[in-house]
């Protein structure tokens, strides 16, 4: 059955304004599925979790599905036009690491050299950034050179390197 523009716009019209409604627009009522649908539905709703794995595969091979959809998961670092490192321009190697370099807003703080008269300092210091213990802390200070912490801010990480080269450790931003 063909039905006009104007029979549909009236048809819509009669759900948005309705006399005996006291709100001005309320939800059509739900339509009811097919018979086919209906027996679908309470049947997919009683298998189990390994049965409904075995669906999905045999969908996938049904239906010639090769790969699952790929989900893009924003991570620190990650550029909003694609992956990490990738240039859409293909200008050159070395103006692309250019630009990569002064993107970067983590860093990672490397312990590479400390006074030793100094070690209780910095290991106070490194508890004061870190969720370390006083073992931990001690243990990382001396397996120098070291990873102290990842994924540090920018203006973060300067004050963290500011304050271990006045506490006598040299400590680098990679």
């Amino acid at each position: 059955m063909l039905r006009s523009p104007f029979s549909l716009l009236r048809l819509t019209r009669s759900y948005l304004i309705r006399p005996e409604s006291t709100s001005a627009w309320s939800p059509p009522p739900p339509l009811d599925p097919s018979p086919r649908v209906s027996a679908i539905v309470d049947d997919l709703a009683g298998l189990t979790l390994l049965e409904l794995a075995d669906l999905t595969e045999t969908l996938r091979t049904r239906l010639r599905v090769d790969q699952m959809p790929v989900v893009a998961v924003m991570t620190p670092g990650m550029v909003v036009g694609g992956l990490p490192g990738t240039n859409k321009s293909s200008s050159g190697g070395a103006a692309s690491a250019a630009e990569v370099k002064a993107e970067k807003t983590a860093f990672d703080l490397k312990l590479e050299s400390f006074d030793p008269a100094s070690k209780i300092k910095i290991i106070k210091e490194v508890r004061s950034f870190t969720d370390l213990g006083l073992k931990e802390a001690k243990d990382l200070v001396e397996k120098t050179p070291a990873v102290l912490k990842k994924g540090v801010l920018k203006e973060e990480a300067e004050k963290i390197v500011e304050k271990m080269k006045l506490a006598g450790a040299k400590v680098v931003m990679e």
